[in-house]
């Protein structure tokens, strides 16, 4: 859930499991606008992920996102090819059949790439601790960023989960030149210190706003 100045203003869903095959993950994600912010901002939103995973070295094999955003719609398809090391990156206009897709295509250097839902996931599997520094290859809009990511403390955060619990707070350097977002601003995520390795908090902050997303519930 997103708190936009102390105003709840979306909910977001996140699922994993296996395929009927088992050879692959599905990563399904959903961010959805709340009545609030249409009411007091005229602004609404949709945003749906679905990440395919390899089971066997967790990275991203397809990525099929659709963003809504009031009247404009865009849907997009990513696929990882990896015995070609390409992603390849096609978006379209649902509302104008006429206009040409989009595509991208990137090289993949890396063995293992994840795109920006699969990448979430994939820092529960790091073996954190304080003072470590990673980098994680991500893909988004079929361009492909070196991303550092920093264990800067552990820190207690009370959550759904219990108060006062341990957690790595961990910094993805999403914002900057070269970056996801090449705007000036900071990512926070914090993740239990424990084996369930569970994100309860994060923050997005930049200089115009400041975003927060809280673990509601866990099933």
């Amino acid at each position: 859930k997103s708190i936009f100045r102390g105003i709840s203003v979306a909910d977001l869903n996140f699922a994993i499991g296996r395929t009927a095959a088992g050879g692959e993950y599905l990563i399904k994600a959903e961010a959805r606008s709340k009545g609030t912010l249409t009411k007091l901002f005229r602004v609404s939103f949709f945003q749906s992920f679905k990440s395919n995973v390899g089971a066997e070295k967790f990275r991203v094999l397809k990525t099929v996102k659709r963003d809504e955003q009031g009247d404009r719609i865009r849907d997009s398809e990513a696929i990882f090819d990896y015995g070609d090391r390409r992603v390849t990156y096609t978006e379209t206009d649902p509302n104008d059949a006429m206009r040409p897709p989009r595509r991208i295509a990137s090289a993949l250097a890396d063995e293992e790439t994840h795109d920006l839902i699969s990448a979430v996931y994939n820092l529960r599997r790091l073996p954190l601790a304080v003072g470590k520094t990673f980098q994680v290859s991500i893909s988004d809009s079929g361009l492909v960023y070196k991303i550092p990511v920093r264990v800067a403390a552990r820190e207690q955060q009370d959550s759904i989960l219990g108060r006062k619990i341990w957690c790595f707070r961990v910094e993805p350097e999403v914002f900057g030149p070269n970056r996801i977002l090449e705007q000036k601003g900071s990512m926070i995520i914090w993740i239990t210190d424990d084996e369930r390795r569970i994100p309860v908090r994060s923050q997005i902050s930049t200089d115009g706003y400041k975003i927060e997303v809280k673990l509601k519930k866990v099933s």
